[in-house]
């Protein structure tokens, strides 16, 4: 049962029952739920749908860099035994060419790792959301 009141103004206001006001409390809250819910929803997908397209394009581009990269590195080894003479260590050039593209490898799979870790693809913007939702449901709450 709700009385109409006015206020030092004159406006017009309802007084609603205790009743009313936690029925009220519920559904706001049962929104709020459900908003982050989608909110976590849509974002998820998100980020899967950029892992997979990422994920896409890295290994289109690996198998184009690696067959370029087999192209200049059997130019480098041919370079390199022009200079080295042949009847004495026509083995280091293959070797000196192979260190250095096992170290660019290496350098580029540890950066590629780090990009990849879980916590670069976790949904920061709806634990935001819900960590700003919780404190000031306790601060209501209190």
């Amino acid at each position: 049962m709700s009385a109409e009141m006015h206020d030092t103004k004159g406006f017009h206001r309802e007084s609603r029952s205790i009743a009313q006001l936690i029925r009220d409390f519920t559904h706001e809250s049962t929104a709020l739920v459900q908003d982050e819910v989608d909110l976590a929803k849509a974002e998820v997908s998100e980020k899967i749908s950029q892992l997979g397209s990422g994920l896409r394009n890295l290994g289109m581009g690996a198998l184009v860099l690696f067959a370029g990269l087999l192209v200049l590195l059997d130019a480098a080894v041919a370079g390199l035994l022009m200079v080295i003479p042949l009847e004495q260590q026509a083995w280091a050039a293959p070797l000196i060419v192979g260190g250095v593209v096992a170290l660019i490898g290496l350098i580029m799979l540890l950066s590629g790792r780090k990009k990849v870790r879980a916590k670069n693809l976790k949904p920061q913007q709806t634990l935001d959301e819900v960590r700003r939702d919780s404190r000031l449901f306790r601060r209501t709450n209190t």
